[in-house]
């Protein structure tokens, strides 16, 4: 074996050993770095106390955005026999909500008669009559929305007198402590790196992992001296803002934003499955492409992503396979938002050439303004090549020069192989449409459009938005979707460009440390949560939220410890 073969053969081993955990041949907390994780510690109160002034606590910040937030709200309400029982139903609808379709009608069921039926123990008062008999004449339907409004309900409920009351009690004070360690800075430091998975226009994307919890990431270097000798500063700021705004199950979120002295570090969530560009050509050479259901199944994943963007006014404009990436489970998310650009509020459409040549709609190739419509004909193009493992302007593998692509898109009528079928066919024609009014997309703030395609009859949205619709394909535990080490290819190193005070601040804003809700959810995930929230014998104020016991003379005790 050549030494670049070796290099990739151990880099692999190292790899798929440091992720056993998430096939379940580990447990998680074995590949903690015991120094760095007993580097988490929540501060006494009197540390943090004064957050309360500066936090944004509304309801819907804390108790529904924020994971840590949302659990500590819980706990808070079942420790309140008044109120334990609003708190168990905002749990069982939500649970409802991601049921199987078979446990449905169970789980309705046992709400009307924990929650709805006056003589119950946990009867809820605050439910309108009108609305409970709704739900008992159709809760053997199991609708989608059948505890639609009653979970509006609850969470009008809890947010008045109950969060009123939790906004002076310890668990609000817990929660100071977890948002003072969120913004505590983890840097280079904190994460061990692994091998790299490819790379992009300004620098590497490796595997990586959180030392103190062991959760694997990707993390995304860019060059600064490349960043700023091609001009990249923007472009690199509204990837990191978008990223930090943006939280969907179909696009990949970012946790850290940090800085080396040569880069600047996003890590975001790791798809171990690699992309879907090495699928359709390099898992299976002789049988290039997906079968339909596999490609409709991506589509429809990849659907509820841009409509997630294009809600909070974000044009992706760089849709392509390459972008689209598969975790450990089978399931696709978006990636890679460093062409896209967000839309002012006054603003309908923006002009600007971006994108990749052959993917990029017509209005946008002729200088136009444009809309989210841009990405949905990118998306015909992506489906399509899932589809013939080839794109609908050239075959695999031609050579062609950019005007000449060009004039394709814009002229030329797209063929289809027999291994379409007719839905498939009319889907993709309905995106790859040259007149904008005629394409599919995005209308009236969502893709119901879309959804209502023939293409998409045999998906269940509801489960596939829930994440328990079953993927048409598990990725190989063992097995690292990627190219060899030596095939990513190496970047030259950059000279003649000298960093200035300038750029130094550009970095350090850029480089804002933790990321609220992805970082909550590894707290959560990962154990730390539940190790560091500790409370006092039979529920009492434990010594680091009393004031008072700074004073006091060390005791041993089961509670957090003072950091």
């Amino acid at each position: 074996m050549d030494i670049g073969g070796l290099t990739t053969v151990v880099a692999n081993s190292a790899y798929i050993s440091a992720r056993g955990s998430l096939d379940g041949t580990a447990n998680p907390a074995a590949n903690r770095d015991q120094k760095y994780h007993s580097r988490l510690k929540l501060p006494h109160i009197t540390v943090c106390e004064s957050l309360r002034e500066t936090l944004d606590l509304g309801f819907q910040t804390v108790c529904v955005e924020q994971p840590i937030g949302k659990r500590l709200f819980q706990e808070f309400l079942n420790s309140k026999s008044e109120y334990k029982g609003s708190g168990h139903l905002w749990k069982d609808v939500e649970e409802y909500n991601m049921a199987e379709d078979a446990d449905r009608v169970k789980k309705a069921s046992k709400i009307l008669s924990r929650y709805m039926e006056p003589g119950a123990k946990y009867f809820c008062p605050f439910l309108p009559e009108n609305g409970i008999t709704a739900i008992r004449e159709k809760h053997k339907d199991a609708g989608d929305d059948l505890f639609t409004d009653t979970l509006e309900r609850v969470l009008d409920f809890l947010k008045e007198v109950p969060y009123t009351f939790f906004l002076e009690s310890m668990y609000l004070k817990r929660f100071l402590q977890w948002k003072w360690l969120e913004m505590q800075p983890m840097e280079e430091d904190w994460f061990l790196d692994f091998r790299v998975l490819g790379k992009g226009g300004f620098g590497e994307v490796s595997a990586c992992q959180m030392r103190a919890t062991g959760k694997l990431y990707a993390c995304k270097k860019l060059n600064k001296k490349r960043l700023k000798k091609r001009k990249g500063y923007e472009g690199a700021m509204v990837e990191k803002r978008i990223l930090a705004r943006v939280h969907s199950r179909f696009i990949v979120s970012l946790a850290y934003a940090f800085q080396t002295k040569t880069e600047l570090c996003l890590v975001m969530t790791i798809m171990n499955g690699g992309d879907m560009r090495y699928h359709i050509y390099n898992v299976d050479e002789n049988n290039p492409g997906f079968q339909e259901p596999r490609a409709c199944y991506y589509a429809a994943q990849i659907i509820q992503g841009l409509e997630h963007l294009h809600q909070k006014r974000i044009v992706y404009r760089d849709l392509k396979p390459e972008n689209v990436l598969l975790d450990n489970e089978g399931n696709v998310r978006i990636s890679d938002l460093g062409l896209a650009v967000e839309l002012a509020d006054h603003q309908d459409k923006i002009k600007g050439y971006a994108g990749t040549p052959g993917f990029m709609a017509p209005e946008l190739l002729k200088g136009e303004e444009y809309d989210y419509s841009v990405d949905y004909f990118a998306l015909g193009v992506t489906v399509y090549e899932f589809i013939a493992a080839k794109g609908p302007f050239r075959t695999r593998g031609e050579k062609v020069e950019n005007k000449v692509l060009k004039k394709r898109v814009l002229n030329d009528p797209v063929t289809y192989p027999e291994k379409f079928s007719e839905k498939a066919r009319s889907f993709c024609e309905d995106l790859l449409v040259r007149e904008v009014d005629k394409r599919l997309g995005f209308r009236n703030g969502s893709c119901d459009d879309l959804r209502a395609h023939a293409f998409f009859s045999d998906i269940n949205w509801r489960k596939l938005s829930a994440g328990i619709l079953t993927p048409p394909f598990l990725p190989d535990s063992k097995t690292v979707y990627a190219k060899n080490i030596d095939d990513v290819g190496a970047f030259s190193t950059v000279k003649g460009v000298q960093l200035e005070d300038a750029d130094r601040d550009f970095f350090n804003e850029f480089a804002s440390g933790n990321i609220s809700i992805p970082w909550q959810e590894e707290m959560i995930e990962m154990g730390v949560y539940g190790e560091l929230t500790l409370w006092g014998p039979n529920g009492a104020l434990p010594n680091d939220l009393r004031r008072e016991s700074i004073l006091e003379p060390p005791t041993k005790s089961s509670t957090c410890t003072v950091s």
